[in-house]
């Protein structure tokens, strides 16, 4: 028994004590860190814009001045909540940032899908990445740019749609002026600036698909819409899905400066957005507060959104975000 002991004691001692590991993040950053260095201007950019604005939500919760500050301004509640909700010109904005947001939405969200599978059945490269060149240029373009081309084309008097309509005996339109013609027009207009750019996304999942299982589905006898319904949409289903919830969380931002250079008083009715009335409110009359408790109710929204979305594309069995 004393030999054994010993024994087992001489072992222990000639076994070499492990060194300390370190833990496995530090040997990440150490062997990755060039990576780390470039994420740093991405992670700058939403600190100082996105989270440290979030400070100056307290003044919808006071009788913001100007003068005296955050920290001198009168604290009034919910005030400026209920003055929201009992303002009628509220609800009319509301109203229509949810028309327009579920026009672009509806008809808006399937161009890229759309643009990416006909993309995707083009077999001549330098005819598909000419056709990809020509649909991801707008997305370049600002929409100030975009708002002077739209009003040459558009004019009643000058633009070259007026003029065809007055070839075949009809009078002319004066679209942007037209309370029945400008959503319609923010939508199109909108909806040829993002498609191409929209479709990058769709393309790269599309080029992730095994080409054996189409030609095993030939085999089959499978025509391309059956190769379309049953092998490329679903394996499209998890992007899309994903970016659907994305959507949704900025469903209340229908494109301030679109509708900015677009829209003009003889259209307000349907024109008028949050995001307009904020800065027509807030910045023109100076009503920081007011404005502020109008931007933080739409931000909740779209949260409460964004979580109603993820949550029921797990009940489905789908990817989320989290």
């Amino acid at each position: 028994m004393q030999v054994a002991s010993d024994v087992a004691a001489l072992e222990q001692l000639e076994t070499p004590v492990p060194r300390k590991v370190k833990p496995e993040r530090f040997r990440s950053f150490k062997k990755y860190w060039d990576l780390y260095l470039i994420m740093l201007p991405g992670f700058a950019y939403f600190i100082i814009f996105k989270y440290l604005p979030m400070g100056g939500i307290v003044i919808a919760f006071q009788d913001f001045s100007a003068f005296a500050g955050i920290r001198g301004s009168e604290w009034v509640g919910l005030t400026h909540f209920r003055n929201m909700f009992m303002d009628s010109e509220f609800y009319s904005v509301f109203k229509n940032t949810l028309l327009i947001s579920l026009y672009k939405l509806v008809w808006g969200f399937p161009g890229p899908i759309i643009l990416a599978l006909m993309l995707n059945e083009v077999r001549n490269m330098l005819y598909k990445r000419s056709i990809q060149t020509l649909v991801y240029l707008p997305h370049f373009l600002s929409w100030v740019i975009i708002g002077g081309i739209l009003i040459n084309v558009l004019s009643p008097s000058t633009g070259i749609i007026n003029q065809l309509l007055g070839m075949i005996g009809l009078e002319p339109i004066f679209f942007l002026g037209s309370k029945e013609w400008f959503r319609t027009i923010l939508v199109a207009s909108d909806i040829w600036k993002e498609v191409g750019w929209g479709a990058i996304i769709y393309l790269a999942a599309l080029s992730s698909i095994d080409p054996q299982i189409y030609e095993a589905a030939v085999v089959d006898g499978a025509n391309k819409w059956k190769q379309l319904i049953h092998i490329t949409l679903p394996s499209l289903m998890g992007t899309i899905v994903i970016l659907f919830v994305l959507r949704l969380g900025s469903v209340l931002d229908v494109g301030f400066e679109q509708i900015f250079v677009l829209y003009n008083p003889l259209v307000y009715d349907v024109a008028d957005v949050i995001e307009t009335y904020v800065y027509r409110t807030g910045i023109t009359q100076a009503q920081y507060s007011f404005t502020t408790a109008v931007g933080l109710f739409k931000s909740v929204i779209s949260l409460i959104l964004v979580v109603l979305a993820n949550k029921a594309a797990r009940r489905l069995g789908q990817d989320s975000l989290w």
